[in-house]
């Protein structure tokens, strides 16, 4: 761990391994993730999109 990563104390190293946080979450990123994840989350925000748009449109219309 580098420097600035380090826990601030015992207590807080103790509880991030316990509940399992990660280390470097600078580090994440989307291609990590596997296809069918990725694949799901990119449906989830096109279909809110959508919806969004056609209730707009629908609420103008009316």
């Amino acid at each position: 761990m580098g420097e600035d990563q380090k826990p601030f104390n015992d207590v807080i190293d103790h509880f991030n391994k316990v509940e399992g946080n990660a280390s470097n979450l600078g580090k994440a990123s989307l291609k990590k993730f596997p296809r069918r994840l990725k694949y799901f989350g990119f449906f989830i925000v096109v279909f809110f999109s959508i919806t969004i748009i056609l209730m707009i449109i629908l609420n103008l219309l009316n």
